[in-house]
């Protein structure tokens, strides 16, 4: 290595993107205000059989694209799972919340719930599980649908989550190795003062080595020349 060379540096640490973190939250956003003023009600006893088609639809779509995401997390691969996965998380209660409104407007399928926010309360209490009791499914249909979010809940969600965590975490994991491996700007230069030009020291002494080995060679060969002519 030449003295002008520079030993290689590490790779760049890979920083959070702004921008997609950015995108999720208008994302969310955008979801928050549509569920919070879309008519929902208007397919629920008009239309009870689109209804239900819908929701299996979206769930469905949901579904597969968690799954994808989920490996995506898993294996390293695609852009930003962390973010989708977050999303996809969201946009599944959002989805329950959806049903659980509609369905609170026939009489008697559901105690204590009334407005939108009563809906997308009772998912979050559903899907962590805590069952205060204030709101409570009293039909059959709103029971089968809370059983449907429990199953969702464990299966799907839940690996989501974790796969979230998951990449969260090797993510700041990665990059505080790669802080505490990558050495201050001063130390990357092959050449300078201070520790950072051990790499450059090395070499010179080892040059010098060299020429005074050489004139040591030269110096002691004249001698045994001149030597050998004087005999």
């Amino acid at each position: 290595m030449s003295a002008n060379q520079q030993p290689p540096t590490a790779p760049p640490l890979h920083r959070p993107d702004p921008r997609a973190w950015g995108l999720l939250l208008g994302s969310f956003a955008l979801l928050m205000l549509g569920y919070f003023t879309l008519p929902l009600r208007a397919l629920g006893n008009d239309h009870p059989l689109l209804s239900w088609v819908l929701f299996a639809a979206v769930l469905t779509l949901l579904t597969g694209l968690l799954l994808a995401r989920i490996v995506d997390s898993m294996r390293g691969t695609g852009r930003h799972p962390g973010v989708w996965l977050a999303f996809l998380i969201c946009f599944s209660l959002t989805v329950f919340a959806g049903t659980y409104y509609v369905l609170a407007d026939r009489p008697g399928e559901f105690h204590g719930l009334v407005t939108r926010l009563d809906a997308l309360y009772f998912t979050v209490v559903t899907m962590a599980t805590i069952g205060y009791g204030d709101i409570t499914a009293a039909g059959q249909v709103p029971r089968l649908v809370v059983l449907l979010q429990i199953a969702y809940n464990f299966v799907f969600l839940a690996a989501a989550a974790g796969a979230l965590s998951r990449t969260v975490r090797s993510g700041m994991e990665v990059r505080a190795h790669r802080s505490e491996d990558d050495p201050p700007p001063g130390h990357r230069l092959g050449h300078g003062h201070g520790a950072g030009s051990r790499p450059g020291l090395g070499q010179g002494r080892r040059s010098r080595g060299l020429l005074r080995g050489r004139k040591h060679h030269e110096d002691g060969g004249g001698h045994g020349s001149g030597g050998h002519k004087g005999g």
